[in-house]
């Protein structure tokens, strides 16, 4: 790419405030432009997939679709986008989850603005950057647990996935029908489904496993 050309991003972040002051943040850096802001992860991927921006920063953390799942959803739609994650968490998982889903990098709210201005200019290079308080040894992990068969969310379809996080977030089997336009039956079925593959039978246990491996934050 070239170094003169902007890079153009979406910002993707659920709450407004610290949207804004990211934004505010990318205002400062040099041949860098915001396209778009969304405030959800399917809002992003639409506007990935219409825009077609060089980079997404994406919150790991958002209700109804979650920053991890709709970075797979523009690493398999948009590839020639990439995804910078912004998480409060320095989780193994959580970084982990991020690289698997296609993530170009994992870098931290409360990281420095120039060190924004690294993860950018690695990301247009098409460079892996993680924040120095990620260690490198979780890359070593991550490629590790990529041969011995990756992470118990890889024994879900994407739609199991997404109905679990919503499952977890409170909605009901016919609210979660509604938001994504299926029967109830069909919901009924990938509950089912995603709970035996699992082999959890309760929505506490659920809520656990989401947690641990990423899905949704210990905060929300």
């Amino acid at each position: 790419m070239n170094d003169l050309k902007k890079t153009r991003i979406v910002l993707a972040e659920d709450h407004t405030l610290v949207r804004a002051g990211i934004r505010s943040l990318l205002g400062r850096l040099e041949r860098v432009e915001v396209v778009a802001e969304a405030s959800d992860g399917r809002e992003a991927v639409r506007l990935a997939r219409q825009l077609k921006p060089d980079l997404v920063l994406m919150d790991i953390a958002m209700a109804g679709l979650n920053g991890l799942e709709a970075t797979r959803r523009i690493h398999s739609e948009s590839p020639d986008t990439q995804v910078l994650i912004l998480s409060m968490h320095a989780n193994e998982q959580y970084v982990q989850q991020a690289l698997k889903a296609g993530a170009i990098g994992y870098l931290l709210k409360d990281a420095a603005t120039e060190e924004l201005e690294l993860a950018i200019q690695a990301a247009r290079r098409g460079q892996t950057y993680l924040s120095p308080q990620v260690s490198r040894h979780l890359v070593d992990n991550y490629l590790r647990g990529e041969e011995e068969g990756g992470s118990p969310l890889d024994q879900l379809t994407p739609r199991q996935r997404e109905i679990l996080q919503l499952i977890v977030e409170g909605g009901s089997t016919r609210e979660i029908a509604e938001q994504l336009h299926l029967s109830v039956k069909t919901v009924e079925t990938h509950r089912t489904q995603l709970m035996e593959r699992l082999d959890i039978h309760d929505v506490p246990g659920l809520v656990r496993f989401a947690i641990r491996t990423g899905l949704i934050s210990a905060d929300d």
